[in-house]
């Protein structure tokens, strides 16, 4: 249960990773794309998570669900960060780059992996915990098969304080457990 549970929401946590970070350097770089994605991040970043997990529960399979909310939730954070990291890059070090002459593999490893890595620490960090409350809650919600939102819920409905405490305990456990591995590395 509680495996089928971790790899539902860091899928859905990795995939958002990966494709903030892509997003985010695109709009860092092309200001009319920012200027079209940040509303619908914002949007999103502004919809309460039931909203979003009841309108899945529509088009999408209760398995996947608690992936696809980690993956929202996540994804305009790691955007939002990437993009200030790399806008926020001190324009004294891109001229400096420039003059000498810096190939494009020694400028991104040298002065915007460095710039952005703190901004990305930052928003890794907490987008992690927000995607396994969120992920948790979907699991509460669209009760798929194995999970620790199923066992919470069936916990409340048949008023077993007993479980819905041990089972509580287990996620921040978990979540604990992850943030530390995935911070190690």
């Amino acid at each position: 249960t509680v495996l089928y549970s971790v790899l539902r929401i860091l899928s859905g946590f990795l995939a958002a990773t990966f494709c903030g970070v892509l997003v985010g350097i695109v709009t860092a770089k092309i200001g009319i794309l920012d200027e079209m994605i940040s509303p619908l991040l914002s949007v999103v970043k502004a919809t309460p998570v039931a909203s979003f997990i009841i309108l899945a529960l529509v088009w999408i399979d209760r398995q996947s669900i608690p992936g696809f909310i980690s993956f929202l939730m996540v994804l305009p954070i790691i955007q939002g960060n990437v993009s200030a990291g790399l806008k926020n890059t001190p324009t004294e070090l891109i001229e400096m780059t420039k003059l000498f002459k810096f190939s494009r593999w020694k400028r991104v490893t040298k002065l915007y992996f460095p710039a952005v890595l703190p901004y990305f620490t930052a928003g890794f960090k907490t987008s992690l915990g927000l995607a396994w409350k969120a992920g948790v809650a979907a699991e509460v919600l669209c009760t798929p098969k194995m999970s620790i939102g199923k066992q919470l819920y069936d916990a409340k409905l048949y008023m077993e304080t007993v479980d819905v405490f041990t089972w509580t305990i287990a996620v921040i456990i978990i979540s604990v457990i992850i943030e530390k591995i995935l911070m190690w590395t």
